[in-house]
């Protein structure tokens, strides 16, 4: 498996997305978008036996719900350096 070149900074996350057609993979994409801000989408060739490869950068700091209320309720206590 390729390492990444950078490591994302704090609270951001880089997602690939591997599918068979550019029409999975833009679906899977907009659910994140639909929970998260994340950047414009790079599209590419999976590989030699086809497919779609996406990349986005999502922010998990910035969360709509219902992202919001699931992570909230998923950090252990004391994560987000209130006590709990």
């Amino acid at each position: 498996m390729q390492q990444p070149e950078h490591t994302p900074s704090e609270g951001h996350a880089d997602v690939r997305i591997v599918a068979a057609s550019p029409e999975v993979a833009r679906r899977v994409a907009e659910v994140l978008r639909r929970c998260f801000d994340a950047t414009e989408q790079r599209s590419y060739p999976a590989g030699a036996g086809g497919g779609t490869r996406l990349e986005l950068v999502v922010d998990t700091t910035r969360t709509a719900e219902p992202a919001r209320s699931w992570l909230e309720s998923s950090r252990p206590p004391g994560a987000d350096g209130r006590s709990g």
